[in-house]
């Protein structure tokens, strides 16, 4: 055999070979997938970045700027309190833009709530009138859907004119506190409830206390003044309209049908948001000026209510506070 000959290449280690290039690529053929997904989920990830940023951007229910004349509406929907989407905050922004908006002919309260807050509703009431006189140019007209009552009336109450249908309920010209008295039932249970206070006042409507007479004076005073402020409200802003001669009962938190409220001065008219757009107004076109905030702050101001609430209730005050309803 002669020495200067290579030797010759074993069979098996072609087959290793072999092994080792369908290996290769194989994990090249992985990468290649691997980028590809990895474009996949960078593309998915700007899309779900585009539509949250688009999420979280305010605004209101109606278009951007109108160029043509239209009805600027403002629902008053649900309970009016500070954590609800009849919040004065919100009711009080679209109402600002509403009076703003260059093409909007006069601003429309629809109106549908049973009523709330009396600061919530004080503060809405002082805004309109505020914007009425800073753009005297636009009339604001409120027209009651279903019910518009207590607080709700309140706001109602700082429009140029207000309508309801025949069947509405509108009116609850007062102010309510309630609680529970559970001492009795503590008793029963062999319940021994132990406070202790700084401030000879600070238990004031402990449900597991007998009533204090002196507490509930105190309370009742203050349940007339806010209801003073209430009917001050309403008189400053329905004037002489109101039946007020003979009719004793109209502060006293009753409430009437549309149509009773008609007779009462309550209202000026018996027509829908619609009927008073065409025929009061004079626009077919609304345009819905509703503040809606973005799901950040709807979080925000969950999270600081949540807090709100927590201190509240810790210092036993959550479920006493006044109610227009």
């Amino acid at each position: 055999m002669d020495s200067n000959q290579p030797p010759s290449q074993p069979q098996g280690s072609n087959k290793e070979w072999k092994l080792i290039e369908k290996l290769l690529g194989q994990a090249q053929a992985e990468q290649r997938k691997s980028r590809r997904w990895g474009i996949f989920f960078k593309t998915l990830t700007f899309i779900y970045l585009f539509v949250v940023l688009f999420m979280l951007i305010p605004g209101r229910d109606g278009a951007l700027a109108v160029s043509e004349p239209h009805v600027a509406v403002v629902d008053v929907d649900g309970v009016i309190s500070a954590d609800s989407e009849a919040a004065a905050d919100l009711i009080s922004a679209g109402l600002r833009e509403a009076f703003e908006a260059d093409n909007a002919k006069a601003v429309l309260l629809r109106i549908n709530s049973p009523g709330g807050s009396p600061v919530q509703s004080n503060q809405v009431y002082n805004e309109i009138r505020r914007l009425r006189e800073k753009h005297p140019e636009k009339k604001v007209y409120a027209a009651i859907t279903d019910t518009g009552a207590s607080g709700a009336y309140y706001i109602a109450s700082a429009a140029d004119d207000i309508y309801a249908d025949p069947a509405s309920i509108v009116g609850s010209i007062g102010v309510i506190m309630a609680g529970f008295g559970l001492q009795e039932a503590a008793e029963k249970l062999g319940v021994e409830r132990r406070v202790y206070t700084a401030g000879e006042n600070k238990d004031l409507m402990d449900p597991f206390a007998p009533v204090n007479p002196a507490h509930r004076q105190h309370v009742q005073a203050m349940l007339d003044e806010i209801h003073q402020q209430f009917i001050a409200a309403v008189k400053q802003g329905r004037g002489d309209r109101l039946r007020v001669d003979g009719h004793p009962e109209l502060f006293s938190g009753l409430f009437w049908t549309g149509e009773r409220a008609l007779d009462l001065g309550l209202i000026d008219g018996l027509k829908s948001p619609g009927q008073v757009a065409r025929d009061v107004i004079g626009v077919d076109k609304l345009v819905n000026y509703t503040y809606s905030p973005s799901p950040v702050e709807q979080l925000l101001q969950r999270f600081g209510v949540s807090i709100g609430k927590g201190l509240g209730s810790s210092l036993g005050l959550e479920q006493y506070l006044p109610d227009l309803r």
